[in-house]
């Protein structure tokens, strides 16, 4: 906290130390006296344990770890993620380095690092291309993550299944200004720019107040669902709930709107996928270049900003259905050469 480290941040890492004093505590060994030995307790119970989030209350559905095969997008594991395994490792070896500073703890980081790894890219170039290390003890396989787009044809039918105005509104919003779910759902009234059509947010990463686009059909619901509800007391939050004490919208709230409407579609779309889509759409437009692209989502690095101009297979439905109906070109070679010294030198065709 004294770190200027943002609130969530704080709150992710509590959990991984958790996770590691309960390992200590279960081995009956102290924090000061912990070895490689108990960091490899710890990746063998989370690469073994089922993760309690991901228990489910009814049953049916697809099984973890499968395919959605309405979006093609993988069902989260009954354990827990590689990323969430190399969070948890990073985060119990910032906590023995911090206390090595001082003086206190192990003499040897009971995680194990990669040193040449931290050197290189502590001094890397952001131009030069990421170098490729050896991962190190007991670090797991992080795979790249593809973006989540989604269609045009599914996009139009999670909309349709929107119960209300405000859901409406609030997709609209999410789709046209490619803002993370907690950036938008923290816009108060004085934050909405109807003549510019801009929307003002608080970045979660550096936390500075900033501008994001939105479609003057977004505008058009936004204002709509505020004529239904009326405005906000106070400058309060836009969003708010609509039934009993009104409240401002909470993210858990949104994310149910999400989950009821992909569930009734029997998809498994998240309140992150239509950043996602947004991204997508902004990187595909042919008019926009990545540098504005990147200034629209505010990413740090172009790289990220990159990784929406991937083209998927279901984004080439159309154009393969075209290739496997053309006929297949002939060869042909040249009038001037004798038919059966090509026939020696490369056989019959």
């Amino acid at each position: 906290m004294l770190g200027d480290a943002s609130a969530l941040t704080c709150r992710s890492y509590a959990y991984d130390l958790l996770r590691w004093f309960r390992v200590l505590w279960a081995v009956d060994v102290g924090w000061e006296r912990a070895t490689e030995a108990e960091t490899a307790a710890l990746v063998g119970w989370l690469r073994s344990a089922r993760n309690p989030q991901r228990r489910r209350s009814k049953d049916g559905g697809h099984p973890p770890g499968s395919v959605n095969p309405v979006t093609g997008k993988q069902v989260s594991a009954a354990g827990y993620a590689s990323a969430t395994i190399a969070h948890n490792l990073t985060a119990v070896r910032g906590f023995y380095e911090f206390h090595g500073h001082f003086g206190r703890g192990p003499v040897a980081n009971p995680v194990p690092e990669n040193t040449a790894r931290r050197a290189a890219l502590a001094h890397r170039s952001p131009i030069e291309a990421m170098p490729r290390f050896r991962r190190a003890r007991l670090r797991p396989k992080v795979p790249v993550r593809r973006p989540r787009a989604i269609p045009d044809a599914q996009w139009d039918a999670l909309f349709a299944r929107m119960g209300c105005t405000r859901d409406r509104a609030l997709l609209a919003c999410y789709v046209s200004s490619g803002a993370r779910a907690s950036e938008l759902l923290g816009v108060r009234l004085g934050d909405v720019d109807w003549s510019d059509a801009r929307l003002w947010v608080v970045s979660k990463g550096s936390r500075v107040r900033q501008q994001v686009p939105a479609s003057p059909e977004a505008l058009a619901y936004l204002a709509a669902y505020l004529e239904e509800a009326g405005l906000p007391q106070d400058n309060g939050p836009v969003w708010r709930t609509r039934r009993g004490v009104v409240r401002p919208l909470t993210y858990w709230a949104a994310r149910r709107i999400m989950q009821r409407a992909s569930a009734a579609l029997g998809a498994n779309w998240t309140l992150h996928d239509l950043r996602h889509t947004a991204a997508t759409r902004l990187a595909r437009d042919p008019e926009l270049t990545l540098v504005e692209v990147q200034t629209i989502l505010r990413h740090a690095h172009i790289t990220t900003t990159a990784l929406y101009t991937v083209v998927g297979i279901e984004d080439l439905v159309d154009k393969l259905a075209e290739h496997y109906q053309r006929p297949r070109p002939t060869v042909r070679w040249n009038p001037g050469y004798d038919p059966a010294d090509v026939e020696a030198v490369f056989g019959a065709q």
